[in-house]
């Protein structure tokens, strides 16, 4: 009984002193770990708040750190969402990244609405004398082109009116098929305008479905059939490229507005969405001529608006592979975006019926760096 006793009190002592040596272990352990040891989730929210320059310095802390500081680098900047006052000369300008609104007086702008924008520039036109211009809203500088009646075109335009490359482009159809395209560059007395034939139907729609890449413009019939025009060759032609399929709950009211078009390192990218329905993003494989539905957007954000969509690369972490509409809510602090990788969209059970928005309501416009409007 003695015994047994002894062997209960020395096994005690044995687990006793094996707990105190783990404790002392995993005190000398913790002592040791250094700022490199942080858990990767701790390390990108420490991280995504540095700049550009910090971020680069943090990255060199070692292995671990750089592989983190790489893939939360912003080195891009998002485009801004510019709303078009009803009345008065006041322009609101929302950054999603920041999540911040800012102000400014444009009146140069009153009397105008947006046509399409790309590299920070604006296209306008002025319906009541039929004036169209550029106009840059952050170094306020203004380019006139010849007067020119835009009634139910779509519009767009190649590069910054400031290159020798821009050209102004619009196109609206006669009928199926026929289309009348015109065309203009900085500095002309007037539009080119030549009617073209097609093979295949073409109904232009005024909710812009259009961009250009790769030397050409790519539009986006009402019915989803792709035109293309060669502004070098003056060439239009419809190619033979099946519509985006889509499930049949897609075609309910408005359907027709809820689509947007955007390029990307040379792909053709179009979003289909309607009110609660999962969005749906092709990418035209030009080798097979038919659209793909993409699973991931591989770290791209988008950004759509009726007239002219945008892409991007390197933003914040938590931007990436999200669609971002032009649609605020929540007093103006929270964008209305559908994330693919979540495959939901944020706020939670937000969702809209584009057939409610004015689409010169706003514009999605890409900011200069440097840009504060504070």
């Amino acid at each position: 009984m003695a015994e047994r006793k002894r062997r209960k009190l020395k096994l005690l002592a044995e687990t006793i002193n094996l707990d105190e040596k783990k404790a002392t272990e995993e005190e000398e352990s913790l002592k040791l770990q250094t700022w490199a040891d942080l858990p990767v989730e701790l390390l990108e929210l420490i991280l995504c708040h540095l700049t550009l320059e910090d971020n680069v310095r943090a990255s060199a802390v070692c292995r671990r750190w750089h592989k983190v500081a790489v893939a939360i680098r912003v080195v891009n900047q998002s485009p801004w969402l510019m709303y078009f006052p009803k009345y008065g000369s006041l322009y609101e300008f929302y950054d999603p990244a920041e999540r911040k609104t800012y102000s400014l007086e444009l009146p140069e702008l009153q009397g105008s609405r947006a046509c399409y924008t790309k590299d920070g520039w604006l296209l306008l036109y002025r319906p009541r004398n039929h004036g169209v211009f550029f106009f840059n809203p952050f170094n306020r500088h203004m380019i006139k082109l010849p007067r020119f009646e835009l009634t139910y075109q779509m519009v767009a335009f190649s590069d910054a009116p400031t290159s020798d490359l821009c050209v102004v482009f619009t196109i609206k159809h006669i009928s199926p098929t026929v289309v009348a395209i015109s065309t203009c560059r900085p500095g002309d007395s007037e539009w080119t305008t030549v009617n073209h034939q097609n093979r295949l139907p073409f109904v232009s729609s005024i909710w812009n479905k259009m961009v250009f890449c790769s030397g050409m413009f790519y539009c986006l019939s009402l019915t989803g059939w792709l035109g293309v025009y060669d502004p070098l060759l003056r060439a239009w032609s419809v190619l033979h490229v099946p519509p985006p399929r889509c499930p049949e709950n897609f075609f309910a009211k408005n359907w027709w507005k809820g689509k947007f078009m955007a390029e990307h390192d040379g792909d053709i990218l179009v979003i289909y969405t309607c009110n609660t329905e999962t969005p749906i993003i092709f990418k035209l494989d030009h080798s097979e001529m038919v659209w793909e539905e993409m699973q991931t957007l591989n770290g791209v954000t988008l950004f759509a608006s009726f007239l002219s969509s945008h892409s991007r690369t390197e933003l914040p972490g938590a931007m990436r592979n999200v669609v971002y509409f032009s649609k605020v809510r929540f007093f103006g602090k929270r964008c209305i975006s559908y994330s693919v990788d979540d495959r939901r969209y944020y706020p939670r059970k937000e969702c809209h019926d584009w057939g409610e928005q004015d689409p010169f309501e706003n514009i999605w416009i890409e900011p200069p760096r440097d840009a504060s409007l504070n």
